[in-house]
């Protein structure tokens, strides 16, 4: 599968702070891309340069084939949504649509076919006439989407796309967003802070103070990373301890880490008499996170 976005050493600095510090990675056509970090770990940053919002120092950034530099072409393969919407909240959802479209001049019937198209995902017919003023937080952003996808990019960039939404909303969304990828082909890069979200990624990349500290398949970085782990019920505490293993009690169970799932075929094996009732699973990608940079996703930096 081709590439369509290619970062090649790529820095940016403001002032005295390296904000995004010579990184280099690819985004093949039709995948969903996990791009993971804290907050001022050079998410945006990297975001806003592939975008065009703000100027690399030094770099390259190639989409489509092309070279963003002195072509301004690219930005119609791309549609982003921000953290903070940038709809216009005295306006209406049509008229909020309506003006996005005429820049890619999208108008009249081309325009309706669109509405239809961005409905049958979105559900947004129901909210034309409203001011964005007046919509929900999950409503807003079902918009947010709906207005990057109107002129039908290759490429959608999600910043934090479901934050604050409530499972139901986050969930339509996202069969929203599966269904683009499947029937379209259109190459999703995501940030989040909803693990099970990156856990669809087909590759994610980890960037911690501007640099990139891992990469892969979430099976890849969980087996490099993060080791699996068995929950035991109705077992003695005093047995477990006799496996030298690093456990953790809880209320329900005792949970068991170990390197991996060989590890555990062979406890199994060894003691069937601690396990009667358990189960084994693999490490998550917070596990992950935590394990390469020594901090949890969703908290917030000092």
């Amino acid at each position: 599968m081709a590439n369509i976005i290619e970062i090649k050493n790529l820095k940016k600095s403001f002032g005295n702070v390296q904000a995004v510090n010579d990184i280099s990675f690819f985004v093949k056509k039709g995948e969903l891309f996990a791009f993971l970090g804290q907050n001022g770990a050079g998410k945006s940053t990297t975001i806003n340069m592939i975008c065009g919002v703000y100027e690399k120092d030094s770099g390259e950034i190639i989409i489509d084939g092309v070279s963003v530099d002195n072509n301004i072409d690219f930005k119609s393969k791309i549609g982003v949504v921000y953290q903070d919407s940038v709809l216009d909240k005295n306006l209406s959802v049509k008229a909020n649509l309506e003006s996005r479209a005429a820049l890619y001049k999208i108008f009249d019937k081309n325009f309706e076919q669109r509405l239809e198209n961005l409905d049958k995902l979105f559900k947004i017919k129901e909210l034309l006439k409203k001011s964005v003023g007046k919509l929900s937080g999950g409503q807003r952003r079902r918009v947010d989407i709906a207005r990057a996808l109107i002129h039908n990019p290759k490429i959608l960039i999600l910043d934090e796309p479901t934050t604050g939404l409530d499972p139901q909303t986050r969930k339509i969304v996202w069969n929203a967003l599966f269904s683009l990828k499947k029937e379209n082909g259109t190459t999703i890069f995501l940030t989040t802070h909803y693990m099970e979200e990156a856990a669809d990624a087909n590759n994610i990349i980890i960037i911690d103070n501007g640099k990139i500290v891992a990469q892969g398949s979430p099976l890849q970085l969980k087996n490099k990373y993060s080791g699996d782990f068995i929950r035991l019920y109705n077992t003695n505490e005093e047995d477990v301890k006799k496996l030298n293993l690093p456990y953790e009690k809880t209320a329900e169970c005792i949970k068991l880490e170990v390197k991996n799932t060989s590890q555990a075929t062979e406890l199994i094996i060894k003691y069937p008499q601690l396990f009667k009732d358990y189960e084994i699973t693999k490490g998550k990608i917070d596990d992950v996170f935590l394990a390469i940079t020594g901090k949890k996703l969703n908290e917030v930096e000092k």
